[in-house]
């Protein structure tokens, strides 16, 4: 199965209370399968980011897609993901490890960059977790 992640991850304070977003969506013809807010405590946007990817790839292999391409307005999580930057961070090194070990394990994956205004429904995800303080399907 085909899928597109879009995720989003954003703390209030760098560190501070953070959350991320995941909407997942078939591919064909976007038919919204999944969507969830994760709570994460205290922490970064960047561990933010990469926490809503980590989710964002958990959460499509229970559903059993195959092929995915992830959508995210972070230029540093997408940059470091495709080679393009290195992970000096070293609160990130084990986050990247872990997105890079779960795309291994499908058959295809991509990452891209999109602009924040098309990010919307992972941003408000994110932001509802944030607010609420817990994590949520919806």
């Amino acid at each position: 199965m085909q899928v597109v992640i879009n995720v989003d991850g954003g703390s209030r304070g760098n560190p501070g209370p953070a959350g991320a977003g995941i909407v997942i969506a078939a591919a064909d013809d976007g038919t919204i399968l999944h969507k969830a807010g994760v709570f994460i405590g205290q922490a970064t946007n960047n561990v933010a980011e990469y926490t809503g990817l980590i989710e964002g790839l958990k959460r499509a292999a229970k559903l059993q897609a195959t092929d995915v391409k992830v959508l995210s307005d972070s230029e540093l999580m997408v940059r470091q993901m495709t080679g393009q930057y290195r992970v000096k961070n070293q609160g990130l090194k084990p986050l990247y490890e872990e997105a890079t070990q779960l795309a291994g394990q499908l058959s295809k994956f991509s990452i891209a960059h999109v602009r924040r205004e098309q990010n919307e429904a992972a941003d408000a995800l994110a932001n509802k977790a944030m607010n609420l303080k817990r994590t949520f399907e919806d």
